[in-house]
């Protein structure tokens, strides 16, 4: 258990209009990441973990809105939740990301126009990018959170499965001034690791390894 109640920041990716990928069998993204979203949040609160989600239902919110329910509430933790798509159907496995400070253009002219990276593609809002940054203390204990889920989701999905780590400028993980972690949870455009997504055992055995490794590190 959780000596003092640590909050945790869930955010099933996409949402409302914003179906994310669609898998083999018509299922969208939106529908696993809410519900792996949930099961985690069970198993969280279970540990003696506060747990708050961005969204409950099929709901819209930019990514924005997503960070900043953490921020606003001073999370502990910010874990978005997500589904990989190939647009072939043959990768599969899954992988975490955290925000990498080299790999995005964090204090240029640019940037502080409301340019940057196209992959970036931040709006004029640049100073919250900026104080997240600013708080560059947290991309350590990211890494080492990310290192965990990937070790946990690897005894139950396969460890020929587990794509790593990796370290980029996902919109989602910008504006976040706490650890962020973004989970890509599987391929759910594979025929096989797909269907296996829309299964409750499954859906379950994902949030219980991530559970673990948030336990394992966020005391």
């Amino acid at each position: 258990m959780v000596e003092s109640a640590k909050l945790v920041v869930i955010d099933p990716g996409h949402g409302g209009r914003n179906a994310g990928c669609e898998g083999a069998t018509g299922v969208h993204e939106k529908q696993v990441t809410l519900a792996i979203s949930r099961r985690l949040a069970g198993h969280l609160q279970a540990r003696g973990y506060s747990v708050v989600l961005t969204r409950h239902g099929d709901e819209y919110l930019t990514l924005r809105q997503r960070t900043r329910v953490a921020n606003q509430l001073d999370a502990d933790l910010f874990i978005s939740v997500h589904a990989n798509s190939s647009g072939r159907g043959s990768a599969r496995g899954f992988e975490s990301h955290v925000l990498s400070v080299k790999g995005t253009e964090i204090d240029s002219p640019a940037l502080r126009r409301g340019e940057g990276t196209p992959r970036v593609g931040l709006s004029a809002d640049v100073a919250e990018v900026l104080n997240a940054v600013e708080h560059g203390q947290s991309l350590a204990p990211a890494a080492t959170l990310a290192v965990g889920v990937q070790k946990h989701l690897a005894r139950v999905r396969g460890h020929q499965h587990d794509r790593g780590v990796r370290q980029d400028s996902h919109h989602v993980l910008l504006g976040a001034t706490m650890p962020a972690v973004l989970v890509e949870v599987g391929f759910l455009d594979h025929p096989v690791e797909g269907a296996e997504l829309t299964e409750a055992r499954v859906q379950d055995q994902i949030a219980e390894s991530i559970a673990r490794a948030v336990a394992a590190n966020l005391r």
